[in-house]
């Protein structure tokens, strides 16, 4: 059986992750101005991030702008959108299964078998959550290095790796740990004796092994 401590660690990794995850889908600043090129003005940085483009002035101030229509987004924005949010839900529904399935709480019976394999369904659907989460943080970061690097692309439109996405990438590693933890409970399966074993009478003992004349 597994241990009760790992489940319980495994969880609360996985519990942070997902709280990493909708951090970074909610914070505009998954990619940012860069400064690059001999015309460098500071006084105004650029942030986009799922939802909204937000301008950041020296003077402290933002303004944010929620995108008018997800038509005029292009694919790779839709793309981790819909990822992030799939990442979340499938996140969140296997924290709930691997709750049902741990130790240390009541739900699901007193058959510590059927918790632990419980607990290790739980894990597989948070290793499928985080993948999601990875493939859409990937996703954006290669658009980024694509539009960075293309010769066509002006310099003041230029945008590397903001904050939001590095956490988002920290969510993602947290959540994997703590779902290969709680996928680890599998219980290990004992064999079964193929039949009923008897004890095995000396037939000398009981007597019917005589010699007559």
């Amino acid at each position: 059986m597994a241990n009760s401590g790992l489940q319980i660690l495994g969880f609360a990794l996985a519990l942070l992750g997902m709280i990493g995850l909708v951090v970074g889908t909610i914070m505009p600043q998954w990619k940012m101005s860069a400064y690059v090129g001999d015309n460098i003005i500071t006084a105004i940085s650029m942030y986009e991030g799922l939802w909204m483009s937000c301008a950041f002035q020296s003077t402290g101030q933002m303004q944010c702008k929620v995108y008018d229509s997800i038509l005029q987004l292009n694919s790779a924005l839709q793309a981790t959108r819909a990822l992030m949010i799939v990442s979340i839900i499938v996140t969140l529904a296997g924290l709930g299964v691997a709750c049902m399935g741990m130790k240390c709480t009541n739900c699901g019976g007193d058959d510590k078998v059927r918790k632990s394999r419980t607990a290790m369904g739980g894990g597989i659907i948070i290793l499928i959550g985080a993948l999601c989460a990875i493939v859409a943080c990937s996703w954006y970061a290669n658009d980024i290095i694509r539009a960075f690097y293309n010769p066509f692309t002006p310099v003041n439109t230029k945008y590397e790796f903001g904050s939001a996405i590095f956490i988002a990438w920290a969510g993602a590693f947290l959540t994997v740990v703590g779902g290969g933890i709680l996928a680890a409970s599998c219980p290990k399966s004992k064999g079964r004796p193929s039949g009923p074993k008897y004890p095995i009478s000396n037939p000398r003992s009981t007597g019917s092994n005589k010699d007559y004349v």
